[in-house]
């Protein structure tokens, strides 16, 4: 069964505009670390904006970057705002009555993913975008267009017939 990467995703948007400071991001720069399309950036954008975690501006001076400090941001707070609770699911089709398991699994399991909600929950809220920022690791070049070697992101010219690339500096 599928599963959804839209946290994993926001944090990855996050944890880049907390390295850029206070410099407002365009959705192209951010598709470009994520490595998708500008649209599912934008309304990524509009989820956390909901959610009083960013704030944009339009424009060619635009962009948009966090709309708190990343130590008042916690990972429950990006999971709440792109994700429906719940780690897992219960059947998609309601299981055979008839069945003597099938009669209540759906009532067990309900409170055990109930524990194991809360469970995560209490881990994502004890960690914050700074914790992220500074877990990252160095980062290896993939070439000299892609070093990132401090923290301010800036647009540093593409290689011809490629879009933007991000590299971060003091």
């Amino acid at each position: 069964m599928p599963t959804s990467s839209k946290f994993a995703v926001a944090v990855h948007v996050l944890t880049l505009m907390a390295w850029a400071d206070d410099e407002p991001l365009k959705s192209e720069q951010v598709a470009d670390s994520v490595n998708t399309n500008a649209v599912v950036i934008r309304r990524m954008l509009c989820e956390l904006a909901e959610s009083k975690l960013v704030v944009s501006q339009s424009g060619s001076m635009g962009g948009s970057r966090l709309a708190r400090q990343p130590e008042q941001i916690t990972l429950l707070d990006i999971y709440q705002a792109v994700e429906r609770r719940g780690v897992f699911s219960l059947h998609r089709h309601p299981p055979n009555r008839d069945c003597p398991v099938g009669v209540n699994i759906g009532t067990v399991l309900n409170e055990v993913l109930d524990e194991v909600d809360t469970a995560v929950e209490r881990v994502l809220a004890n960690i914050t975008i700074k914790d992220v920022v500074s877990r990252l690791q160095p980062c290896v070049s993939t070439g000299p267009a892609k070093a990132v070697t401090k923290r301010r992101v800036v647009r540093k010219r593409p290689p011809v017939g490629k879009g933007p690339v991000l590299s971060a500096r003091n």
